[in-house]
């Protein structure tokens, strides 16, 4: 078991507390498909966090939820340095119970792709 916190996400790539939620809830840039909401805010770091509310609305299971919180935090592990200065808020579709976890790594890419576009592109406006 001491192996496992090799990959826990740290409590710096993470969103601790309710206003962290808020703050990207508040002022966000939207990406959605039919597995996963994404929300993403600029967040004055060099670091990417993430916040995951995965609802029981959505998927009954605990079993489905877990896998799906464990699908969500492997990918952005993957592309957390790409990420970095931005708060990322994912939130699940009803379809991402029953996609597999490849379709929902492959989901989650494309959500990552533009997330990354539109911190580019508000960089470029400010």
């Amino acid at each position: 078991m001491a192996g496992s916190s090799l990959y826990r996400l740290k409590k710096d790539k993470r969103l601790l507390d309710a206003a962290a939620y808020g703050r990207v809830f508040k002022k966000a840039t939207r990406s959605r498909d039919k597995c996963f909401t994404v929300l993403s805010r600029c967040n004055d770091m060099d670091t990417a966090r993430l916040g995951l509310a995965i609802s029981k609305k959505n998927c009954r299971l605990a079993t489905d939820r877990n896998r799906i919180k464990r699908v969500v935090r492997e990918s952005f592990r993957h592309h957390q340095a790409a990420l970095a200065g931005l708060d990322v808020v994912v939130i699940n579709q009803p379809a991402a119970r029953a996609a597999g976890n490849q379709q929902l790594f492959n989901s989650l890419t494309g959500h990552w792709g533009r997330c990354q576009r539109a911190m580019r592109e508000k960089g470029a406006q400010e």
